[in-house]
């Protein structure tokens, strides 16, 4: 029996001893890593849901875009694209339509996006018709929308929202 708990105590030991070098090995890893804090605002969808929206630059204009978890990739509103990009091509991508629309898509190469501090350079876009969107978000009194930020950007950058603090993280 006596050798039965010793040999808990120090497999005990070791977990204690591993389970310290990683949360050790995280935190060192995490100070390589650059975090950018952006503010979210949250909008109340008439006591029907919440939508998170995020304040985006992008062809030098700040607007909002819709910071959606459940989108696999992130889109643009196509009169916006098509208002500042002469090379937009037909989209192969049948997964780029999401809830908000399913018409044809375009894509194209956005020169600089920025959220928050977060700034991509030549961001592969893909274009949809989001007015439905944006029609929906002004009769509710809310501002209109150019895009929504899916998957795509929030796995890249291991994205963590703080539902308390309004926060969208991201790590670089």
């Amino acid at each position: 029996m006596y050798w039965l708990t010793v040999q808990i105590d120090q497999l005990v030991n070791r977990y204690c001893i591993v389970k310290q070098l990683t949360e050790s090995t995280f935190s060192q890893l995490t100070l390589y890593m650059r975090t950018i804090t952006v503010p979210l605002i949250l909008i109340n969808l008439q006591d029907d849901g919440f939508h998170l929206l995020v304040e985006i630059v992008v062809f030098g204009e700040k607007l909002f875009a819709v910071v959606d978890t459940g989108a696999s990739r992130s889109v643009f509103d196509k009169s916006l694209m098509t208002k500042h990009i002469q090379e937009l091509s037909m989209s192969e991508e049948t997964q780029a339509a999401t809830i908000f629309s399913t018409t044809e898509t375009l894509q194209g190469i956005i020169p600089k996006l920025k959220i928050g501090g977060l700034i991509l350079k030549h961001y592969h876009a893909v274009a949809l018709d989001l007015q439905s969107v944006t029609d929906t978000y002004l009769q509710l009194g809310h501002p209109s929308i150019a895009g929504i930020i899916g998957g795509d950007i929030l796995m890249q950058f291991h994205a963590k929202i703080d539902y308390q603090k309004s926060t969208l993280k991201f790590y670089k």
